[in-house]
């Protein structure tokens, strides 16, 4: 890991920091793969504050650190659904990514889960399936009223040598 990088656990204190890093990171990358009202459905002034940082709870949550700010961020149910994983628009292919799923699997394999879900953006799909994720499904999704696709992906570890 980049020295430059501190990986540590999610406390409730990093909740808003990860909120506008989410809200930054959907407008500034997402935004290739979706459209204008897609966007602002996903991540736009509708967004709810209190709700989007209370999902932290009870999750397998951590944060990257560089310069004592947040560049990234993921969080995993207990049943090993990953609601969250997203980088700074800044910080981009700098391994960032992959400290925080090295983290997760790591706490979804410590934890007996013999596999972790997620829903995955268009953006974000290829990543996914380079760690070795497999696509289930393609689905279409209501945001807020707006319709949007992303893709329903799991990674097995029971079938993992």
């Amino acid at each position: 890991m980049n020295p430059a990088f501190q990986l540590r656990e999610f406390v409730l204190a990093d909740g808003d920091s990860c909120r506008q890093l989410f809200c930054d990171t959907v407008r500034r990358v997402n935004c290739r793969d979706y459209s204008p009202m897609q966007i602002e459905a996903w991540a736009g002034a509708e967004l709810d504050p209190e709700p989007w940082i209370r999902r932290f709870d009870d999750n397998c949550a951590y944060v990257i650190e560089h310069n004592r700010a947040i560049v990234g961020f993921a969080d995993m149910t207990p049943d090993g659904y990953l609601d969250r994983l997203f980088v700074s628009a800044d910080h981009e292919r700098q391994g960032i990514a992959t400290i925080l799923m090295n983290a997760i699997e790591l706490a979804a394999k410590t934890n007996g889960l013999p596999r972790i879900h997620t829903q995955a953006s268009i953006t974000a799909k290829p990543f996914f399936l380079a760690r070795g994720f497999v696509v289930v499904n393609e689905q279409t999704i209501e945001c807020r009223g707006v319709r949007m696709n992303n893709y329903v992906l799991t990674k097995d570890f029971t079938k993992q040598t």
